[in-house]
């Protein structure tokens, strides 16, 4: 069974920090670096376990918090493509639930439906909010992996009914408004 465990992450826009700060800490960097990214709520986003956490200042211009990162789906080891694609997908919690209510929700209902009907996802990993240090009031990122932008365009849903669940499932834990747009990220 995979481990939950406690990571720092930092929401950003500088994506020469990130890679920096990354390197420095011994984290992961993921950066959406594609030249159209207005409308974007950050474009990079590091995760590490540091007892330094100040030294990711640096690449938190937006965001600071305390993770509990869930592995739903590992990729096979020594299986990481130089072509994959990572969507990172920030929640905020319906206004009907409470934060833990949502996120019991997403681990516990969402997470056996993401993994039936996201066919061409290698990789899941939900990263619930334990505490924000401070920015935006998200509780929860979903990093979903592809091998391919191929593979997510056309193998995201294993078909019409597969998505209409999940976006039925989604509605009922997470506000879909203030859930700000996707990243469509690579890993650094």
């Amino acid at each position: 069974m995979l481990q939950p465990t406690l990571e720092f992450v930092v929401l950003g826009n500088e994506i020469d920090s990130a890679r920096g700060v990354a390197d420095m800490v011994g984290g992961v960097a993921y950066v959406d670096d594609r030249p159209d990214s207005r409308g974007l709520p950050f474009r990079t986003l590091v995760r590490a376990v540091t007892d330094r956490p100040e030294l990711l200042t640096p690449a938190a211009s937006i965001g600071r918090y305390v993770v509990c990162v869930r592995p739903k789906k590992v990729r096979p080891t020594g299986h990481d493509p130089e072509t994959g694609v990572v969507q990172i997908n920030a929640m905020v919690n319906h206004p009907s639930l409470t934060p833990e209510e949502a996120d019991t929700h997403w681990r516990d209902v969402h997470a056996p439906l993401a993994l039936k009907h996201h066919v061409g996802m290698a990789q899941y990993t939900q990263m619930s909010v334990v505490q924000a240090i401070d920015g935006p009031a998200y509780r929860g990122f979903a990093l979903c992996e592809f091998d391919s932008m191929d593979d997510l365009r056309e193998r995201f849903f294993d078909g019409p009914d597969g998505e209409r669940a999940i976006y039925a499932d989604i509605a009922s834990f997470a506000d879909r408004e203030l859930s700000p747009r996707r990243l469509l990220a690579r890993r650094l």
